[in-house]
């Protein structure tokens, strides 16, 4: 048996910088802990192991939280909304799977945080799609040091993440103009222009590259070979309903193509859902 870590209820602290000094007292845990005590939780519902679980990975809370600091919203406030991202990792976490917390965890994290900034700031009203949200994540640092972008940047920058140009160019417009959080008090008469400016750049971080590597995998060993398992017509189909980003397939559109009725592209789809899903659990 995993020896028992110890893992006592933090005391009230009185700010952030003694937050942050307290998680990081925290042991981490081998992957033989972490495992055992994910065992625990998923069959026996313990929940002082969803407790060593969930503090053992505050510090990585901090970590992620630290790099969204250029929206100009609180830290704890960030680190409040991941905290609860995390709290849902856990609790979805399959020990099985052979993937670690802190990779698995990095999805559920980040979603939380985005979605606090996502509420609270005026700017991304346009951000309305998963494209926009993707241009607005992503805009600062794709520019980089560039004062201005030109054409031909803002043409490429829309391709790669599928907006229309003239979203890209109003979304550093945005950015340059200054607009502040939506819940600024009425009486606040600070007109400092909202600071962006210090975005991450994600694709570096060790624990980004762990969640691309096993979605990769995923992807690789377990998409693939269930997308194998179907016929070519029901290959298609799939992967033109349900794997592309933007602008699926309509079962109307299929039907045209294939000249077939609707219908018969909903049963193709369905029974081919079915095959995956058996191949997927095998």
């Amino acid at each position: 048996m995993t020896q028992a870590l110890a893992f006592p209820v933090p005391n009230a602290l009185g700010n952030i910088d003694q937050y942050v000094q307290a998680v990081n007292r925290y042991p981490l845990l081998t992957d033989e802990q972490e495992h055992s005590l994910a065992l625990r939780l998923k069959h026996d519902n313990d929940l002082d192991a969803a407790r060593q679980l969930v503090l053992s990975h505050l510090r990585l809370v901090v970590s992620i939280a630290r790099n969204y600091l250029g929206y100009g919203l609180p830290h704890a406030d960030l680190i409040q909304e991941g905290n609860v991202g995390l709290m849902k990792a856990v609790k979805r976490f399959d020990p099985d799977r052979g993937v670690r917390l802190v990779s698995f965890a990095m999805h559920w994290i980040k979603a939380e945080i985005h979605e606090y900034i996502v509420r609270n700031w005026r700017m991304v009203k346009i951000a309305t799609t998963k494209a926009q949200r993707k241009l607005f994540f992503n805009l600062r640092s794709m520019k980089g040091d560039v004062a201005s972008l030109s054409p031909e940047d803002v043409e490429g920058i829309a391709a790669k993440l599928g907006v229309k140009p003239e979203e890209v160019v109003e979304m550093e417009t945005r950015f340059a103009g200054g607009e502040v959080a939506i819940d600024r008090s009425h009486d606040d008469d600070d007109d400092r222009a909202a600071p962006i400016d210090w975005l991450a750049d994600e694709s570096a971080e060790p624990v980004e590259v762990l969640e691309a590597a096993e979605t990769e995998r995923l992807h690789d060993e377990g998409l693939r070979g269930a997308l194998a398992s179907l016929d070519e017509r029901s290959r298609a189909i799939v992967q033109r309903r349900w794997l592309v980003e933007d602008n699926p397939a309509t079962l109307h559109e299929l039907a045209a193509e294939y000249g077939v009725s609707a219908e018969r592209i909903r049963q193709i789809e369905v029974k081919a859902m079915q095959k995956m899903k058996l191949a997927l659990s095998a």
